[in-house]
């Protein structure tokens, strides 16, 4: 009779903790896995920021060779040896051979 009256006490203070602890690991779960602002949704975003970031650098470098290529093709001397280098440009009245190295090694 003594343990089951103690036991009936400890079960009305119990029922409250077991309430408010049911309801925080809920909100926990909730706020971690299923809300729109999930804690999952965050970590991908930011995955994906970092993703951008290291592109942005790799594109901002392209830029800035870009430029100094640019800065070098406003002079007509480069601009000319560029066109007859890429792209097989002659002047008039003159013949260019071009020459390819063959390896026996592939």
């Amino acid at each position: 009779m003594y343990f089951r009256s103690l036991w009936e006490k400890i079960n009305a203070v119990k029922k409250p903790y077991l309430l408010y602890g049911a309801i925080t690991l809920g909100f926990v779960v909730w706020m971690s896995f299923l809300d729109t602002h999930s804690w999952t949704i965050h970590r991908e975003l930011n995955q994906e920021i970092d993703q951008l970031e290291n592109e942005k650098k790799v594109l901002q470098k392209i830029i800035q060779e870009d430029k100094k290529n640019i800065e070098v093709l406003q002079n007509e001397d480069s601009l000319e040896r560029y066109a007859r280098e890429n792209y097989g440009h002659k002047k008039n009245n003159e013949t260019i051979f071009i020459i390819e190295n063959q390896d026996g090694l592939k």
